[in-house]
């Protein structure tokens, strides 16, 4: 019991600040900003639920980035059984601007995100990890369950797949 509430105390310390890349990386995974809302919100009931289960002194954005993959994972299982998917597409989500940039940064990052978020799901998943939340190729691995070549292979595809697409954009 105590144990848990040592954790539960960790993990309520550590939301605030990891709570903006947690919803960023659920956006990624729903590509719909409501969903991402649920699903970040979700992830930290079930991360204050499951504190037991947490290491503390280890990395608790890890262990939520992949509680929320999970969680979505099973929602789509879920909604598939029921429904079928139906996410939005990237044109539909306003980004909030956390930095104020210039509007012509704004426009390049936008289009940047609108073709990561057209890369298949592994692939975006694995991109967001990496190179927008800043894990490191065994971290991702970690966090994605998969091995770390993977990781590197779906990286390369990525960047390839980008670059020819961003070539495209400034062509233009």
């Amino acid at each position: 019991m105590f144990k848990k509430k040592n954790a539960q105390q960790e993990i309520s310390k550590g939301i605030p600040s990891l709570y903006p890349r947690l919803w960023r990386y659920c956006l990624a995974l729903t590509s719909n900003p409501e969903r991402a809302n649920d699903l970040a919100q979700s992830t930290c009931l079930k991360a204050l639920e499951k504190a037991e289960q947490f290491e503390q002194g280890t990395h608790l954005d890890r262990w939520m980035f992949r509680i929320a993959q999970r969680l979505w994972i099973n929602e789509l299982r879920s909604d598939a059984v029921r429904r079928g998917g139906g996410l939005v597409t990237i044109d539909e989500i306003e980004l909030p601007d956390t930095k104020n940039s210039d509007q012509e940064t704004n426009l390049f990052a936008r289009q940047v995100l609108m073709k990561v978020m057209e890369l298949p799901e592994a692939q975006r998943m694995t991109v967001m990890l990496v190179y927008v939340e800043g894990f490191s190729y065994q971290e991702a691995s970690e966090i994605l369950d998969i091995p770390i070549g993977t990781v590197m292979s779906r990286l390369a595809t990525s960047r390839q797949k980008l670059a020819s697409n961003m070539k495209k954009i400034k062509a233009r």
